[in-house]
């Protein structure tokens, strides 16, 4: 038998006689070790090659059909999603949270995916696993850490759950140590490269994705248009900025996507502003928007009840003097302080936001791939349609914190110090002084303060004959 020639390439093989069954470029992560290609062997079957080549050959679609399919697929998706995502936004909190968590797992697996090696993790199988693992401890210290800050009144008075809200951190704190000690016990000589490679995507996942939808979830508790207002600015930018771009644009903004344009992203920004006020003008008219949640069964048609936040609230503005004018002329408008606001948070989601995008572009050039995954027919992942809502959530949030919420003690705050800082004899001491309080005040008579008494001093003679 002769020997094949070297330097001599063959239909289907890659570098190194590696065969690419899609006709996929290998990855950094493909490679092995020593820097040498990993070959795949495959095995034919004579019969089976017969038949294919018998085989009658189907007619293939033009470019034409194939993307007036494209645009019907699409198309539908595009409702599908509108419809779902509405149908979850006014039934409730909970079940935009639950568009979120599903939002995090997929996301998490797409962007996971790209660095991940059947070959490689057929051979590490806990590799899978342990991306799981941390998906799964990340979400538990995030999830809790939402719970006991919005529900500390009843997370507190629960007995199976006031230890593990007292212990909460520290508990995700020995999950990730013992993910991290599994991680580091599974090291194998041979797949280092491979093994690390995958640890550092992983976490940088879970902070690109995961942490940052856990801030767009705290959003939904401080009020359902500080979700809604950042994702539909999002969306409309997007919107605007790709009928602006084809209408007038010229001027290329960025390598990493030649179809941007300079005039499409500043025309953009302008329509995302006018509708930016516009549309907070319809959501502040809607308490079930501008209120945090109190009740997790509320929806579109039950409503909520609050005291709005001041930035809800019409508020005079005076122009300062200009000299050219008569003395005694000023000039006032009337207007909510949220107006301004939301002019802010659009043109974060003009000027800043669009670089997630372009960052997920990058990313997708880096690896050769045209879409994240294929989670949404005719739109390709979930990652691509959410690539910049992650980080104007997250900057929606902290603009949030930062000048528009009001830090007041709250019964959950009051209960949080009163649990884990007063004794017993220390806590019955003050329920004691507010019963008073209440009682001089009119708000019960003196009957409930009598009924009080007498359980104080069944628990002192409990407590003195136990000592």
């Amino acid at each position: 038998m002769t020997k094949p020639r070297r330097g001599v390439r063959f239909p289907g093989r890659g570098v190194n006689g590696h065969v690419s069954s899609d006709g996929r470029r290998s990855s950094f992560s493909e490679i092995s070790e020593d820097g040498s290609g990993s070959p795949v062997k495959t095995k034919s079957s004579p019969q089976l090659d017969d038949i294919n080549e018998k085989a009658p050959e189907r007619p293939q679609m033009s470019d034409y059909e194939k993307k007036k399919a494209n645009f019907l697929t699409r198309t539908f998706w595009t409702f599908v999603m509108i419809g779902g995502f509405f149908a979850a936004l006014f039934s409730g909190h909970i079940y935009i949270i639950a568009c979120i968590t599903a939002v995090q797992i997929v996301s998490f697996k797409e962007v996971i995916a790209i660095a991940s090696v059947p070959s490689r993790a057929r051979q590490l199988r806990p590799t899978k696993s342990l991306n799981w693992y941390w998906l799964a401890t990340t979400m538990y210290f995030l999830y809790g850490e939402t719970v006991i800050y919005y529900f500390k009144h009843i997370v507190l008075v629960d007995k199976v759950l006031l230890p593990l809200a007292t212990h909460h951190r520290f508990i995700s704190f020995v999950l990730y140590v013992i993910g991290f000690v599994f991680f580091v016990a599974n090291l194998k000589a041979g797949h280092l490269k491979f093994q690390f490679t995958n640890f550092a995507w992983t976490h940088m996942a879970l902070y690109l994705i995961v942490v940052q939808a856990h801030f767009v979830m705290n959003n939904v508790f401080e009020g359902m248009i500080w979700f809604f207002l950042p994702a539909a600015l999002v969306i409309t930018n997007d919107i605007f900025a790709y009928i602006c771009g084809i209408t007038f644009g010229r001027t290329q903004l960025i390598k990493l996507s030649p179809k941007k344009t300079v005039e499409g992203f500043i025309g953009a920004w302008i329509m995302t502003i006018i509708w930016a006020v516009f549309l907070t003008n319809v959501l502040m008219r809607s308490k079930y928007f501008i209120c945090p949640v109190n009740d997790l069964g509320a929806s579109i048609f039950t409503g909520l009840e609050c005291d709005p936040n001041p930035v809800f609230l019409p508020h005079t503005y005076t122009l300062p003097y200009l000299f050219f004018l008569p003395e005694g002329t000023s000039f006032s408008f009337t207007t909510e302080p949220m107006q301004f606001h939301a002019i802010v948070l659009a043109t974060f989601a003009s000027l800043i936001a669009p670089f997630g995008g372009f960052f997920a572009s990058g990313l997708k050039r880096t690896f050769k791939i045209k879409d994240f995954g294929d989670s949404i027919p005719g739109h390709g992942g979930m990652t691509d349609r959410m690539d910049c809502q992650f980080i104007m959530g997250f900057f929606a949030f902290i603009y949030y914190q930062t000048f528009i919420a009001q830090h007041k003690v709250n019964v959950g705050n009051v209960m949080e110090l009163a649990i884990t800082g007063l004794a017993p004899e220390e806590q019955i001491e003050l329920i004691k002084g507010v019963s008073r309080y209440l009682v001089n005040q009119g708000v019960w008579g003196p009957e409930v303060s009598i009924c009080l008494s007498q359980f104080y001093k069944m628990f002192a003679n409990q407590l003195s004959s136990g000592s």
